[in-house]
């Protein structure tokens, strides 16, 4: 143990409710190795070269109350000191990155995190983890060059990581804790994971032996070696867990050829690995699409673009029907007539117009909730972010929570005030739209209509819980508009008739024609 040097860095849980960085709730000040917060630099010196290991801490300070620091932020100053930091690591060997956030989940100012990594070999990271083992591996690689290898939870799955430098070319294992034996080919390495731009790829063609890190409980009693299905041989031992055998590279200098190495140890356990390898510098393989996807793309940015188009088009339609004369109906009442109609009906009285109106808009601009975004510290939670003991915290799950505040409750209440309004233009008001004896219509539309009304329900006792009274009822798109939303509903079933007299005889008119 004497010769371990332990780094780690925080991660989103570390600084769940976290007012500031002196706070005594800060645990990893307290408990963590490195003891510091913010990114560092170490080296790690050897004979043959230096190692620099930068550790990157995108988490948000103060540290919201849940769900809000699902995504990291830099600022500039941050951005300018992990360039200092990126400059220093240059003249050494290799430089490894690591954090918890994946690039995907960390906001950025320009030119980007990646950008100001790319002269890293690998960003080593968590956060997504598996996914809820939907995806059990999350790799790609950068339009820069740099890996990015996130790694399964330690908590809940056990997984860890281990990876070696040999002679320059780096390998790494993801492994699950309890499973012997560990075994790492490190030479020749993982066609997937070949970095042109920052490794030796050469040596690998002017190479004299295979070799295999092997790892167990027990002593390692064999270790076989295969490729392309041939049996090479049996690796001879090194030291520590350094198994060699001598091969020729030549003699798979063309195309892409498969390694298998068989590991049994004294306890009777036996595991085999295998990876694609060329010596062909050429030569490259594609990562998963959807991993890929998932690490690269900017999430914050995609749910900013939706949030605002979805807006945008509820807007339109809104503003579009509001401003359009006389609406004549033509063809048979279909769905689509209908839905036109029952828009017109909307945006043509006052109070549903202006209600939906008010209500789309305020869910952008307005403050969503007031109240105690971490301990002690009051503050103003907005889709574009959120104003906390004097700082301002960009806007990212924020736009998420807006997409799911729209699309399950401020558009559906919309359509359901519109199939309401279009109840009330066929002559029928609650009691006898219902003895219709079209049930299969119209129970389905006001089950789903109380169900997404639950969970508007819901979202106020969340509210409750995780931010306090004082948010609970300064709350005006949660608890406000749950209050709110049944005396509209009770007044558009209880609207005088007189006020649909012309929406009516229209309607009447259109279907006895």
């Amino acid at each position: 143990m004497e010769k371990t040097k332990w780094l780690d860095v925080k991660g989103n849980h570390d600084t769940f409710n976290i007012p500031s960085l002196e706070s005594v709730e800060n645990y990893y000040r307290k408990y963590s190795a490195v003891r510091r917060d913010g990114s560092f630099h170490y080296v790690h010196s050897t004979p043959f070269g230096n190692y620099s290991f930068i550790s990157l801490d995108a988490t948000p300070c103060p540290g919201p109350k849940r769900n809000y620091n699902f995504f990291g932020i830099l600022d500039e100053k941050q951005m300018e000191e992990l360039l200092l930091l990126a400059k220093e690591s240059s003249q050494s060997n290799h430089s490894i990155w690591f954090g918890h956030y994946t690039t995907s989940t960390i906001l950025s100012p320009s030119p980007g995190i990646r950008s100001i990594m790319s002269s890293a070999t690998a960003y080593l990271c968590g956060h997504l983890h598996t996914l809820g083992g939907l995806m059990p591996v999350l790799h790609t690689r950068h339009f820069q060059g740099t890996l990015e290898l996130e790694v399964g939870d330690w908590k809940s799955n056990r997984r860890y990581r281990i990876f070696a430098f040999d002679d320059d070319l780096f390998s790494f294992a993801d492994l699950i804790f309890g499973e012997w034996p560990v075994i790492l080919i490190t030479n020749p390495k993982s066609l997937l994971y070949s970095c042109p731009k920052h490794e030796p790829l050469e040596r690998l063609l002017h190479s004299t032996h295979i070799r295999v890190l092997a790892f167990s409980l027990s002593s390692i009693t064999l270790v076989t070696v295969k490729i392309d299905g041939v049996h090479l041989g049996q690796a001879i031992h090194l030291s520590g867990p350094v198994f060699t055998l001598k091969w020729n590279p030549r003699n798979y200098s063309n195309g892409t050829h498969n390694i298998e190495v068989i590991v049994q140890d004294s306890a009777g356990r036996s595991k085999s690995v295998h990876h694609v390898f060329s010596l062909q510098e050429d030569n490259q393989l594609r990562f998963d699409p959807l991993a890929s996807f998932i690490l690269l793309t900017d999430h914050c940015m995609v749910a900013r673009i939706l949030f605002v188009m979805i807006v945008l088009i509820q807007l339109f339609i809104l503003i579009i029907f509001r401003h359009r004369g006389y609406l004549e109906l033509k063809g048979p009442p279909g769905f689509t007539n209908l839905t036109s109609f029952s828009l017109h009906v909307l945006s043509k009285i006052n109070i549903f117009y202006y209600f939906v109106l008010l209500l789309t808009v305020y869910t952008v601009l307005g403050p969503w909730f007031i109240g105690e975004i971490a301990k002690g510290k009051m503050g103003c939670c907005f889709s574009f972010g959120i104003f906390v003991d004097g700082r301002f915290l960009q806007g990212s799950i924020t736009f998420m929570v807006g997409i799911l505040q729209l699309v399950f409750f401020n558009i559906p209440l919309m359509a359901y005030l519109c199939w309401s309004l279009l109840q009330r233009c066929f002559g029928h008001n609650f009691r006898s739209h219902l003895r219709q004896g079209k049930y299969l219509k119209i129970i389905p539309v006001h089950l789903l209509m109380s169900l997404l009304y639950i969970w508007q329900i819901y979202s106020c006792y969340f509210l409750l819980m995780t931010y306090g009274t004082v948010a609970f009822f300064l709350s005006p798109l949660r608890t406000w508009l749950t209050l709110l939303t049944p005396v509209l509903i009770y007044y558009v079933w209880t609207l005088n008739s007189k006020e649909l007299g012309t929406f009516t005889l229209q309607l009447k008119s259109h279907l006895s024609s």
